[in-house]
């Protein structure tokens, strides 16, 4: 609701059942308050409430979906960019927002080039697993806010560990971490290869430069898309270091040995066209076209492809990396004949002799 402090301001005391009820006053109070932590003009009780619907109307999306989370109209269902709904919990860093059948996970401190700190990683690693329990979604995207996707470790991190400090200071002890599915192996309880336990697709949109720790952390998540001005650069050999969190074997299996020792040994800049052609990402794209491609792309899948079929191909494929043909093809033929018991099969077929789109149940349901 507005108040006036009888000296011709207008404060503004936002009332979640406002929200909740779908009030306008609920955005213009939001308004209110954006412009004025901009440091914009005062707005005055004199002015016309049509007036003050004008700036509502003018305060940006992303601020206001910021702001009221889930009870913003519009498609969001779920607890909005920072989780602000009723017991959901409250990200400091990163904006979590659930649009069937997508969940978008940004990396939110694009003043310091979404730089990787601990409280992010814990803050990142509870968002998925949120994703993972949640039949509306079907694959994840994570990005980054303004400019970059992720500059690798913060600088202050770094600072800290230099003089001694811990390697864990800043985590969100707050936040549980999920646990990973049943059955998995050594390989994917990683600090960052979980991304590659999880059940279902989780893409990298890498919308600006991604550096450092950064890269394997893209290099984790199932599917990578990028834009064509973007840059990749691994920088550890300047910094003195290594090649972290299992970055050696990432690039080697993604790109060869050869461009691997490329990439590490000159901490070169590859744009986001050359990491297409290195195999590195699968597409690369106009940067403001990365984000709708990422959606449709889930939205593909989550159309036409079963999520009990998505989840047993990607623990497949993670889990098979080290085993042989034969081992791999034995597998194969055992959880063939389970799929064989599923309703997705039956479903699969049914839809496909009707010729009508399947309609397979979401991970979760049931």
């Amino acid at each position: 609701m507005l108040e006036g402090d009888g000296s011709g301001r207008i404060e503004t005391v936002f009332d979640w059942e406002m929200a909740a009820l779908g009030d306008p006053l609920a955005d213009v109070g939001y308004a209110l308050l954006y412009w004025g932590t901009k440091g914009r003009p005062t707005f005055h009780a004199s002015q016309g409430i049509a007036d003050l619907e004008e700036l509502a109307a003018a305060f940006p999306e992303r601020e206001r979906r910021r702001s009221l989370g889930d009870n913003a109209p519009g498609p969001v269902r779920h607890p909005g960019p920072r989780g602000r709904g009723r017991g959901a919990p409250v990200y400091d860093e990163i904006l979590y927002e659930v649009d069937d059948p997508v969940a978008t996970i940004t990396l939110d401190r694009p003043d310091s080039l979404n730089a990787w700190t601990n409280r992010m990683g814990s803050e990142v690693r509870h968002a998925v697993g949120r994703a993972e329990r949640d039949p509306a979604v079907v694959g994840i995207v994570i990005t980054g806010a303004g400019r970059a996707f992720c500059a690798g470790a913060d600088m202050n991190l770094l600072t800290s560990i230099t003089e001694g400090g811990a390697t864990g200071e800043g985590t969100r002890d707050d936040l549980e971490v999920p646990p990973l599915p049943p059955g998995t192996p050594a390989d994917l309880d990683g600090t960052y290869t979980w991304l590659m336990a999880g059940t279902k697709p989780v893409i990298a949109a890498i919308n600006g430069a991604v550096a450092g720790m950064a890269v394997p952390i893209a290099l984790c998540c199932d599917i990578r898309f990028m834009a064509d001005d973007a840059v990749l650069l691994t920088a550890f050999a300047q910094r003195g270091l290594i090649a972290e969190w299992g970055l050696s074997w990432l690039l080697t299996r993604l790109a060869g040995p050869a461009v691997a020792l490329d990439l590490l040994m000159s901490s070169r800049k590859v744009t986001g066209e050359e990491c297409a052609r290195l195999g590195l990402v699968n597409a690369s794209l106009p940067a403001g076209e990365l984000l709708s491609h990422s959606r449709r792309y889930l939205e593909d899948i989550a159309a036409r492809c079963s999520p009990a079929s998505l989840a047993v191909m990607k623990r497949q494929v993670y889990s098979q990396l080290h085993a042989g043909l034969g081992p791999a093809e034995r597998e194969s033929q055992r959880l063939m004949l389970e799929s064989f018991g599923r309703p997705d099969f039956k479903e699969g077929v049914q839809s496909f002799l009707g010729k009508r789109p399947p309609s397979f149940a979401r991970l979760g349901e049931g």
